[in-house]
């Protein structure tokens, strides 16, 4: 059995995978103190056996784009410490020459190869 869980403010997500291929889902209010009581609570609702846990973080990536955890910084191979300011194509003013980019998510003083 696969099991999917992302940690969410509100709700605790499990996308389950069973050997048979039958695909269910379910919540669990998730519990901000200890995120893991969620996590432990919404797994004590499967049956007991060999489980392939794949695990997210909704909460974790909302603290990284909120910019509310700690310092982060970033480790990269040469050539791609600014892969993050420089961006992709998908971008809200993609040909406005005086659009002002958004604030890199990690400063250049923290980009580090």
């Amino acid at each position: 059995m696969r099991v999917g869980v992302d940690v969410g403010g509100t709700f605790t997500d499990f996308v389950v995978h069973r050997e048979n291929g039958r695909v269910e889902s379910f919540k669990h209010p998730s519990t901000p103190q200890d995120p893991a009581v969620a996590v432990l609570a919404g797994l004590a609702r499967l049956p007991a056996g060999q489980r392939v846990i794949v695990h997210g973080s909704t909460v974790a990536t909302n603290a990284v784009l909120e910019r509310k955890g700690a310092v982060t910084a970033l480790v990269t191979t040469r050539g791609f410490r600014d892969v993050l300011q420089i961006g992709r194509q998908e971008r809200p003013a993609l040909y406005d020459f005086f659009a002002d980019p958004p604030e890199p998510l990690v400063p250049k003083r923290l980009r580090l190869r």
